[in-house]
């Protein structure tokens, strides 16, 4: 069995509210096991058999469409994977003095050159960004919701889907699910 971490896209949020223990039957409902769901944001965590992590993405995205009426694009990754995201340091140390928030963009697959010129466009005093395999990492030096960039103008500047999450919920789930 291969521990995976899901991160769903639109769920609860813009209207799309799932409660999390129908979450965890939707995920058990797919024949997974020790399902468990990490804060209301669309955090799942869950073993499987299955190896190959596009085949569970698929998966899992065709039957939370079915049960929700609406997509839910799905990115996992392993623990490994995630101590990796968390023990990755995308901008200098001494940058840590404005920094409001940092945030990780979870991808299906790396971003071409294309995309990450144009998502490195958006550079500014208030937002950073540093792409590195499947994620993209972004210094927000404001409240999120001051900020000029949003997480429809990530997706839009790299033109595939992206769900992103506070570098302090990604360290927690790390630390809570960590490799071994």
């Amino acid at each position: 069995m291969q521990r995976y971490i899901a991160f769903l896209r639109a769920i609860n949020v813009g209207g799309h509210t799932v409660k999390m223990e129908p979450l965890r039957t939707l995920f058990a409902a797919l024949g997974y096991a020790n399902v468990e769901t990490f804060i209301a944001s669309g955090n799942v965590i869950f073993d499987s058999t299955e190896a190959t992590p596009a085949r569970l993405e698929a998966a899992i995205e065709r039957h939370l469409e079915q049960a929700l009426g609406y997509a839910v694009a799905t990115f996992l990754r392993t623990p490994a994977e995630l101590g990796a995201v968390v023990g990755y340091q995308p901008f200098p140390t001494e940058d840590g003095a404005g920094i409001h928030a940092l945030y990780v963009g979870f991808l299906a697959a790396p971003p071409d050159a294309a995309a990450q010129d144009r998502l490195l466009a958006f550079r500014s005093a208030v937002d950073d960004f540093h792409v590195h395999g499947r994620e993209v990492y972004w210094l927000c030096r404001t409240k999120i919701s001051e900020s000029p960039f949003s997480g429809a103008r990530l997706e839009k500047a790299l033109g595939m889907a992206a769900t992103l999450r506070n570098i302090t919920t990604v360290s927690k789930l790390a630390a809570k699910y960590p490799a071994g």
